[in-house]
């Protein structure tokens, strides 16, 4: 995968003004969910934080991948959720305040136990002669000017600059999806020649992540006895994660071509998945409702 200009400062600052964007967006009612259903933001970060690195190892062991594509499959699975679930959870009326919360907890945390996990699978993939280094306190670092910064930017401006924000908010926003869809198109473009091979080599990894993510999400939320709009968040949450900001790890940070496939495969495949998911969901919560309601008449 090539590590062009798009990658080192398209792709970074792109995703600043989306961090930016979302900071912007945050209010105190959206925290809501940490007083209101501490249980349900309990069962998503947990799931968030622990059960998807879980399975991406797992994946990568099952699987056999080749080193560099196991680490970035993990590294996937290690990046907090975006724009996107956020956005699906609104279209198809799910919990915001929950979605919210829990992009918004996982973007303050992933700096500290992303390095961490990534860590550990280098030392776990590493072959003789071939072996992987993060710089845990540097790549810390640097994932909290990425994420954390402007998240943290943007609530300032938002407190002090609330008229203006206000007003630039919904526009960041509105294009949020936009932007990442462009970046994800760009990259394709850019590496046209070699997708068939990246999907070849990654795609059914990425695949298997994206769906039994999204399918454990909401049978751990079900399980837990949350409401139909907490289950939709949750699944969300945990099956779509932030592709595009794991291509920026990998390749700004870890400077490695082949860990950004992953990502980049992931990135493609969730826009189809979630919005799949999310309609048949809806769907299936619809007819049930009706058939409650016919049995009840």
């Amino acid at each position: 995968m090539q590590i062009d200009i798009m990658t080192k400062i398209v792709l970074p600052l792109a995703l600043f003004i989306i961090m930016f964007g979302m900071g912007l967006g945050l209010k105190k009612k959206d925290f809501g969910a940490l007083f209101i259903s501490p249980k349900a933001l309990t069962i998503g970060l947990s799931c968030q934080l622990l059960l998807l690195p879980a399975v991406a190892f797992l994946l990568a062991i099952s699987l056999n991948l080749p080193p560099e594509l196991a680490i970035g499959l993990i590294l996937v699975a290690c990046c907090p959720g975006g724009v996107t679930s956020n956005l699906y959870t609104y279209l198809f009326k799910g919990d915001v305040a929950l979605s919210i919360s829990l992009t918004t907890l996982a973007t303050f945390i992933s700096p500290f136990t992303l390095p961490l996990i990534l860590h550990f699978a280098m030392e776990q993939f590493s072959v003789p002669g071939h072996e992987f280094q993060l710089p845990i306190i540097k790549t810390i670092s640097q994932m909290l000017i990425i994420t954390v910064l402007p998240v943290s930017l943007g609530m300032l401006f938002n407190h002090y600059n609330s008229l203006i924000s206000l007003k630039i908010e919904p526009i960041i926003r509105r294009f949020s999806s936009i932007f990442l869809v462009i970046i994800v198109l760009a990259i394709i473009y850019k590496n046209a020649e070699q997708m068939l091979g990246f999907f070849a080599a990654s795609g059914i990894a990425t695949f298997t992540l994206n769906i039994s993510t999204l399918l454990l999400g909401l049978f751990f939320a079900k399980l837990s006895g949350l409401s139909h709009k907490q289950q939709m968040s949750i699944a969300v949450e945990v099956g779509l994660q932030n592709g595009t900001l794991a291509i920026l790890i990998a390749s700004s940070l870890i400077n490695n071509s082949v860990m950004a496939i992953p990502g980049a495969t992931y990135s493609i495949l969730m826009f189809i998945t979630g919005y799949v998911f999310c309609t048949l969901f809806n769907a299936h919560e619809n007819k049930q409702a009706h058939t409650l309601k016919k049995l009840q008449s």
